[in-house]
């Protein structure tokens, strides 16, 4: 897991469950996307929660996770906000 720690204190990741974020203080979680199937069966990773693209389509959901954690790790996570 990779936790950014910025200059003025605030902090973001990729949430997951392996660090306990309550015990930094009070937390703030927010959706960076949407993974969700299209009518055909397909699915998709909507990133514009974070002004990202739509990823997809994909032949299953882990597929579209897995894109969808790439990107967020490339192009939203280690970047200045």
């Amino acid at each position: 897991m990779q936790l950014i720690i910025q200059p003025d204190g605030l902090s973001r990741c990729l949430y997951s469950e392996e660090l306990p974020l309550h015990v930094l203080g009070p937390l703030s979680i927010q959706r960076a996307s949407h993974v969700e199937p299209t009518t055909d069966g397909q699915w998709t990773a909507d990133l514009s929660p974070v002004q990202g693209p739509l990823l997809g389509p994909f032949g299953s959901r882990s597929e579209a996770l897995q894109a969808e954690r790439r990107w967020l790790e490339q192009h939203w996570l280690n970047t200045d906000r």
